[in-house]
């Protein structure tokens, strides 16, 4: 998939999701764990968009983001973003939007509840549109860092993600 349909997808998303009469209410929940190299990309994420969308929720889920739902269904949003380090099958650093009903097969082994079955829940439970903004990782070992790749694809989600409804 390329940089510019995982863009399309999430606006689409975005607009599917949102009354036209108000501005986007969006949560974004970073997920990861914060010392296994580029499965933390998710937090990096949410780092980055903290002080650029105050209207937003924007939440560091760390390996347990289910610990997050009430905090986001006390916010209601029209969107969650779900952004996490998972095996794409891609390069590394690839980007891919993926809608609720696609995440079934996705491969991310660090959480302790399967991403498919959070976004299940929340979509149920919300009423609300649920998506995954998924990044190929390269490593995932105790101890390393960001890659260069996959920190390139942090700052290019944190900066698309900044600029919507801006």
């Amino acid at each position: 998939m390329s940089n510019a349909s995982w863009q399309t997808g999430l606006q689409q998303a975005l607009t599917r999701s949102t009354p036209p009469d108000r501005s986007p209410r969006v949560a974004v929940v970073g997920i990861g764990h914060e010392l296994r190299g580029d499965d933390a990309v998710g937090l990096a994420v949410a780092r980055r968009l903290l002080p650029r969308r105050p209207a937003w929720l924007v939440l560091a889920g760390g390996s347990a983001p289910e610990n997050c739902a009430g905090t986001v269904r006390r916010f209601g949003p029209d969107l969650v973003v779900l952004v996490d380090a998972a095996n794409l099958e891609a390069p590394t650093g690839a980007i891919q939007w993926l809608e609720c009903d696609q995440i079934g097969g996705l491969s991310a082994s660090t959480h302790t509840l399967p991403l498919s079955l959070l976004a299940t829940y929340l979509a149920v439970d919300l009423g609300c549109t649920v998506g995954i903004l998924a990044i190929q990782p390269a490593c995932d070992d105790i101890g390393a860092r960001l890659s260069p790749p996959v920190r390139h694809a942090a700052q290019r989600v944190a900066q698309v993600l900044s600029a919507i409804g801006t």
